[in-house]
């Protein structure tokens, strides 16, 4: 019995290293008009999810009128020329399907997930808000007092959401990632109608979109659709250039301290700026995608958790993340929640002094395979969803990846080497960071 205790583990994590059975290769093609289709092929339930992406998102927003993108967003759900205010999702909810959309620095994205047989419908219907939104004949203005009251529910009644706000802000010095998706307040009390549909109509077009339709459907089948809904859409023939402020040389570190009543434990936070992934070559990418397991991975394999929370008791908990799927920049963060009785700075240095070693006495061999695993697991079992790899794909055609670069991430992040990982700690400079401490009041 024991043995076969010891066995089922092993078997279980055989079977988490092979692609699922039903995961098919996604196929793409590109419709006249410019529009770009992936179709991923998964027959396992009769359901279907369609995704459309734009190529717009908080970053590429004018000067002044930040949180348009995300306003816009909440806009597409408003009139057409065919559909009244509020009749999309209520014909999608009448399907038995959901629908929703999200706003990132880099793309918007639309999605819906509803019976297979109701696919056609589903593009018919995002072909017309493609094309033929009327704000006009919709209520735009309570939609603006929406978006004010989710910053103010989602954002400013939370510390940690403002001092993140805070940190991205000092970090970025003159490139948009700095400025907050959903906007600045007083910016977003400006917003109206007529600004909203001139962003519209610059962005919103087949040639800066991608449909990704993922379920149990047949990609001749989804072309075919596609370009009867799609197709007729004419392309946007002056479509601008995506081009935004870059960053300078970074030549001073930053620091921030934000004190308020509500925070319950305090914590140090740091964010670098760090390479992003890169179409043909994303191993500087995967290195510090390996590297953030490491030193902030699980209790097993993190080496910041293991020092300062376990050996050392400095710290109730210690992470590492790395955000690189962007079209500009990448950020690496390192964080150190003090233990009682540890003061702040105490813990921050305890925090470099680790690191230090970790980049002096090299990768861990045992751990590096343990990070390896899960992160090849995490990415398999992304893939036994349809919708999830709808949403990975989306966000890496959006942001200057390729299919082969998105099918090929898993592959590379296991041929990562300890010295291109300790290359990639060693690019970590305070020059280019900000720390942020988050305090309750003195």
């Amino acid at each position: 019995m024991g043995l076969l205790i010891r066995l089922v583990p092993a078997i279980a994590l055989v079977l988490a290293l092979a692609l699922p059975a039903a995961a098919r290769a996604p196929q793409q093609f590109t419709l006249d008009n410019g529009l770009e289709l992936v179709v991923i092929e998964d027959r396992r339930a009769p359901v279907v999810t369609q995704m459309i992406w734009y190529r717009v998102g908080a970053a590429d927003e004018p000067a002044g009128l930040s949180g348009i993108a995300h306003y816009l967003e909440h806009l597409m759900f408003k009139a057409t020329e065919t559909m009244e205010q509020g009749e999309f999702s209520a014909t999608v909810e009448a399907q038995g399907g959901r629908d929703n959309a999200f706003t990132s620095w880099d793309y918007t994205a639309y999605h819906q997930r509803v019976a297979a047989d109701r696919l056609e419908l589903m593009m018919q219907m995002e072909a017309d808000r493609m094309v033929n939104l009327r704000l006009d004949r919709s209520d735009w203005l309570p939609e603006r007092a929406v978006i004010l009251e989710e910053r103010g529910q989602v954002l400013e009644s939370r510390p940690e959401a403002v001092f993140n706000e805070q940190m991205r802000a000092a970090l970025f010095q003159n490139h948009p990632y700095g400025i907050p998706i959903i906007g600045w307040r007083h910016e977003m009390e400006l917003l109206d109608d007529v600004i909203a549909e001139d962003f519209y109509r610059i962005h919103y077009a087949p040639n800066n979109a991608v449909l990704v339709i993922a379920g149990d459907v047949d990609a001749d089948h989804a072309l075919e659709l596609a370009q009867r809904h799609y197709g007729p859409i004419p392309a946007n023939a002056d479509l601008p250039p995506r081009t935004r402020p870059q960053e300078p040389p970074h030549h001073a570190e930053r620091r921030l301290t934000l004190r308020d009543a509500r925070v319950g434990q305090p914590y140090v936070n740091r964010m670098y700026l760090a390479p992003n992934r890169r179409s043909g070559d994303q191993r500087e990418a995967a290195a510090f995608q390996v590297l953030a397991g490491l030193l902030g991975g699980s209790a097993q394999t993190s080496v910041l958790e293991r020092r300062l929370t376990y050996d050392e008791g400095v710290s109730l908990s210690a992470w590492a993340g790395y955000m690189g799927t962007s079209l500009d920049h990448g950020v690496f963060s390192l964080g150190v929640m003090p233990a009682p009785g540890v003061d702040m700075q105490e813990a921050e240095d305890a925090l470099d002094r680790v690191l230090a070693e970790f980049i002096e006495n090299g990768v861990d061999m045992d751990q590096l395979e343990r990070v390896r695993m899960q992160l090849r697991a995490a990415l398999i079992y992304e893939q036994d969803s349809a919708t999830a790899r709808a949403r990975t794909i989306g966000a890496a055609l959006t942001t200057g990846l390729t299919l082969d670069d998105s099918e090929g991430w898993i592959d590379i992040l296991q041929d990562i080497t300890p010295d291109e990982i300790l290359a990639a700690a060693r690019q970590l400079d305070r020059r280019a960071s900000v720390t942020g401490w988050l305090m309750g009041e003195e």
